[in-house]
């Protein structure tokens, strides 16, 4: 017994130096962006597809106030609340004071300045497949905001997803640096697929999650319950989803369906996002949809 016991405390702290370089958080190369030109123009359109105000937004906020990037928006989950943190050029509240690399690995590793995982509520899981030049665009534009010092506020969870730590396992196990789309058909579709899969990041809302919070892929835009409880959220796959190309882009521009009726709630940001963007955008994501399984 005198010999087992070694043997198993030997088991045990290789098992916990195993767990703790298994989730420590992604580095990113400090270089980041280096030789690239930022361009605050372009990084207004990024930041109008990734849709940033909608929940970095103060709550109650109007017209040229939602640009005071103040968060506080609650979004409830099973898992508990989450409050959408200040991401206005404030160096105290809010990340004034951060470096571009420092911005990028928030952005796509899900990582903070302290090294820290962020929650998924915050979409970085799609957001990683943002390339370099829009990243250091957004940054860019995101410095030309109102600065905000309201304090952000703490998320409301418990034990034991308040250990952030572990959610590098969650990382391991549901952060896919792949597209769902495996193969693009053509250029157009392409973009769609850059647009819908990583930047708009849609699957967040239209496609359903596991028992950990991870969306399913294997369901990918085929409708979710609402998180609200209230109802579901449509899925916008081919076989489920019947519109044409041109009602598509129509209603990414106008909000109206072909029956003539209007998008409402979060859907209702969503097109005002997107109607800001260029034209051939909102024809790349309905080519997308058209693309994707069940035709």
């Amino acid at each position: 017994m005198r010999r087992v016991i070694p043997i198993l405390l030997g088991c045990a702290a290789l098992g916990a130096a195993l767990g703790w370089a298994l989730t420590r958080p992604d580095p990113l190369e400090p270089s980041y962006g280096a030789g690239l030109t930022p361009d605050p123009e372009a990084g207004a359109l990024v930041f109008a597809a990734g849709g940033c105000v909608s929940c970095h937004a103060a709550p109650e906020s109007e017209e040229d106030e939602r640009l005071v990037l103040a968060g506080g928006l609650p979004f409830a989950s099973d898992f508990g609340t989450f409050h959408a943190p200040n991401i206005s050029p404030d160096p105290d509240h809010g990340i004034g004071d951060w470096t571009l690399p420092e911005f990028a690995r928030a952005v796509t590793r899900g990582v903070s300045p302290e090294g820290q995982h962020y929650y998924p509520a915050f979409p970085y899981t799609a957001y990683q497949h943002l390339a370099p030049q829009d990243v250091v665009d957004l940054f860019a534009y995101m410095q030309t905001l109102p600065a905000s010092d309201t304090p952000s506020l703490p998320h409301e969870v418990g034990f034991p997803i308040n250990i952030r730590r572990g959610l590098g396992a969650w990382k391991a196990l549901f952060s896919h640096d792949d597209f769902v789309m495996a193969d693009a058909p053509d250029a157009e579709v392409e973009r769609g697929r850059y647009l819908v899969e990583g930047l708009a990041h849609c699957g967040e809302c239209h496609t359903p999650r596991n028992a950990l919070g991870a969306l399913d892929r294997g369901a990918w835009l085929t409708g979710a319950p609402n998180p609200s409880g209230k109802g579901r959220i449509p899925g916008i796959t081919p076989d489920q989803l019947d519109w044409s190309k041109a009602d598509l882009v129509a209603y990414f521009t106008s909000g109206f369906t072909p029956e003539y009726d209007s998008a409402g709630g979060e859907m209702a940001e969503v097109v005002s996002n997107l109607a800001q963007l260029p034209e051939s955008d909102r024809e790349a994501i309905a080519a997308y949809l058209k693309a994707l399984p069940g035709g």
